[in-house]
């Protein structure tokens, strides 16, 4: 079939006449009676007077059979003209369309450019009207499970973090809820973390890769954010806190080990990629959490939902080696823990509690469960138990939190909780209610199955109550005597 660099260029046919193989070579300037001529001459067929042949070829023939032997030659010259104009149909189709994709693969590659542009604005723009408290926004994720590509992008090569040899000293203050967690950067509570599990024997017991484990407790510290309270800080708080009180409660003797596992690991992820915002302030807004977890514990379903996203990563998931149906049972029982954790929970989960522990079982699962959700309740709100140096810049932290939730609430019309209201809360009322109406009685309640608990754990609850109780006295003195002297000055004015 013929083909040509240019519509100027001739044009070939070949025949098969008889089996044998003609080419016929014709420009576009050929008339209909010099393409007859070239037609007859390559056939083999004699000229005769003429009769005109639909088209543009005119023939004679002398007899039926070279009539038919033309007719066969037509036929071939017209299935061929078919096909090359066909494909020269096709051809510039094709060009057309491969120009158009260009041109889209282009346009999309600018759109790609300009939604990233517009995510990384858009992401400003929230981050500065949080800071300012201004307008109504969501409150965003690190976790967007809407995307899927935006997942935790894990450490493939072995992790950096230094690693530190604990001093005896240090291994033994560990223990103790008196320690203290603010003369330690990241680095060093990641390793003091990793030395936890491995001193609990909850890697051997679980089969863990040590890199494994490092990688893991890499991902749990970035999925932590930069809030005053809700930070990485109190995670390695209330991990240390459970790991101290396993000690002194002498726990390793009384639960398996997959329960110290359930609970180090619960403590660790409890409150990943918490927002800084509660769960009043999520079920107010309408936010995306709330929405997504019908108003029922939204921020404590999702640290549960990023833990596992984590879990779920071969890099990071220290349960690889585990029985599938023991880590059903083990994803279960952290769950039910992190989820206790919210506080709208606490007098169900602490009168359940109280109904059970002057018969205590520790073979009866329902038992230990209830154990379990007071023990990481209370390492979550514990700070109250450490000495006043470490434990009253934790109050100062959480008020900080509370006052950004409370001026936000105020901009966006949504109640405001008094005890958030940085015009109406002081540090010592913050603290006063809590520890005798929360702390005080949780604790009590658990020193009963484990008596030890009380000089280090309680009576720290009980001084910190009476030394905010005489800060309020002074600032109740304090408030008055402004007061005396206001009339005073009003007095003299008339």
């Amino acid at each position: 079939m013929g083909s040509g660099s240019s519509s100027c260029a001739p044009k070939t046919i070949y025949l098969d006449v008889d089996g044998k193989v003609q080419k016929v070579l014709f420009s576009r300037h050929c008339s209909p009676c010099d393409i007859t001529e070239l037609l007859c001459s390559s056939s083999d067929i004699p000229r005769s007077p003429r009769v005109v042949l639909p088209g543009f070829i005119a023939c004679v023939f002398n007899s039926t059979e070279k009539e038919d032997m033309f007719q066969n030659v037509l036929s071939q010259v017209a299935e061929q003209f078919s096909r090359a104009f066909r494909i020269n149909e096709l051809k510039t189709e094709v060009t057309n369309r491969l120009a158009m994709l260009e041109k889209r693969v282009e346009l999309e590659g600018l759109k790609v450019v300009e939604i990233e542009k517009c995510k990384n604005d858009l992401k400003k723009l929230r981050d500065e009207m949080t800071s300012r408290a201004g307008g109504r926004v969501n409150c965003p994720c690190k976790y967007n499970f809407s995307d899927d590509g935006k997942k935790l992008t894990p450490r493939r090569d072995v992790p950096s973090y230094p690693k530190y040899t604990l001093s005896q000293e240090t291994i033994e203050a560990l223990k103790k809820p008196t320690f203290d967690v603010w003369h330690w950067e990241h680095s060093e509570m990641l390793s003091c973390l990793e030395y936890m599990y491995h001193d609990l024997g909850l890697v051997k017991e679980f089969n863990m890769n040590p890199i494994t484990l490092k990688r893991w407790l890499l991902g749990i510290q970035e999925n932590y954010r930069s809030n005053p309270f809700h930070n990485f800080r109190h995670c390695f708080c209330v991990s240390q806190m459970m790991y101290g009180m396993i000690h002194l409660c002498n726990l390793q003797e009384k639960l398996t080990l997959t329960d110290m596992g359930i609970l180090m690991t619960a403590a660790v992820c409890h409150d990943l990629d918490h927002p800084g915002y509660n769960n009043t302030y999520q079920i107010n807004a309408r936010t995306e959490l709330a929405v997504r977890y019908n108003d029922i514990s939204p921020l404590e379903n999702h640290h549960c939902a990023v833990a596992f996203q984590i879990l779920s990563l071969p890099e990071c998931n220290i349960f690889a080696n585990v029985d599938p149906e023991a880590f059903k049972q083990i994803r279960q029982a952290i769950i039910t823990l992190i989820l206790a954790t919210d506080m709208a929970r606490h007098g169900e989960i602490l009168d359940s509690f109280k109904y059970k522990v002057d018969n205590f079982d520790f073979t009866n699962e329902e038992h230990v469960t209830c154990l379990k959700m007071v023990l990481i309740k209370c390492c979550d709100i514990s700070n109250e138990v450490r000495p006043t140096e470490v434990a009253e810049p934790w109050v100062d932290c959480l008020l900080q939190e509370y006052f950004m939730q409370s001026d936000r609430e105020k901009s966006e019309g949504l109640p405001v909780a008094p005890f958030m209201d940085r015009d109406k809360v002081t540090k010592p009322t913050a603290q006063i209610g809590f520890i005798k109406f929360v702390l005080i009685p949780m604790f009590e309640t658990v020193m009963k199955l484990f008596p030890q608990i009380e000089e280090i754990m309680v009576q720290p609850l009980r001084d910190s109550r009476d030394h905010y109780e005489e800060l309020k006295q002074i600032d109740d003195a304090m408030t008055e005597k402004k007061k005396t002297e206001n009339m005073s000055l009003g007095g003299k004015k008339k």
